[in-house]
């Protein structure tokens, strides 16, 4: 088969337009789907904390992996059932996982306990401390530079809002924060904790209950943050 000069070129423009939106796509995933990546918070498992002021669901998220596993353990060893919320901020975190809680007397200092190891940080774009926010406690950068997690303490998040200059302040002195626009929409309207963000691990969130954080966070506390009265708690895996 023979082509003419005209149609040699008309299938040469053919192709070029296929190839040019092809190339356009390509760009498109490129750019967008590490977006998708970052904004994604996908839940591992479904696990209900039991207290004497109500129930709190959490997700436990995949973007986690080594948090999310090892607190899967622990709920399923039945870990933490017995141990009080030891340490609570009205506007800040309500706070649990000491073993030594469990028969703590009353007015005791508690808040030291853990199973005898730590876990790598796991810091992720799409994971920051929103109201409602699961996170690992640790020790202060001072002796544990790495940030590692305490291998059982955690906290959910309560906060408080906060308006773009307060944050803009936070990421002048702190270089490694970086709001992006959805975590100030969020901090802006939910509420949160923005200045722990990529400085301890976020592993999961509050996806229903969070009248019962604010519930316990409103308690009447000691001057070491432990409530007066005991909140007990229980963890069971429900998916």
């Amino acid at each position: 088969m023979h082509f003419t000069y005209l149609s040699i070129n008309a299938l040469f423009y053919n192709h070029m337009k296929h190839f040019k939106f092809f190339f356009i796509f390509i760009l498109l995933l490129f750019f967008l789907f590490p977006k998708y990546q970052a904004n994604c918070q996908t839940p591992a498992h479904t696990l209900l904390i039991s207290t004497s002021l109500g129930d709190i669901k959490i997700a436990l998220y995949e973007e986690s992996p080594l948090h999310t596993e090892n607190f899967l353990n622990l709920v399923k060893d039945g870990y933490f059932n017995g141990q009080l919320f030891h340490r609570v901020i009205n506007d800040f975190m309500i706070q649990a996982g000491d073993p030594s809680s469990r028969d703590a007397k009353p007015g005791e200092i508690i808040g030291l306990g853990s199973p005898g190891y730590t876990i790598p940080a796991e810091f992720h774009p799409s994971l920051y401390h929103k109201k409602g926010a699961v996170g690992a406690a640790r020790q202060g950068d001072d002796i544990n530079p790495q940030r590692a997690s305490s291998g059982s303490q955690f906290y959910i998040v309560q906060g408080t809002l906060f308006t773009d200059n307060q944050l803009d302040i936070m990421e002048q002195r702190n270089l490694h924060i970086r709001f992006t626009q959805e975590q100030r929409n969020v901090y802006k309207t939910i509420g949160g904790t923005p200045h722990l963000d990529y400085g301890y691990t976020v592993f999961g969130e509050v996806i229903s209950g969070l009248d019962v954080v604010d519930r316990i966070a409103a308690v009447s506390t000691d001057s070491n943050n432990r409530p007066l009265k005991d909140i007990r708690i229980k963890i069971q895996v429900i998916d």
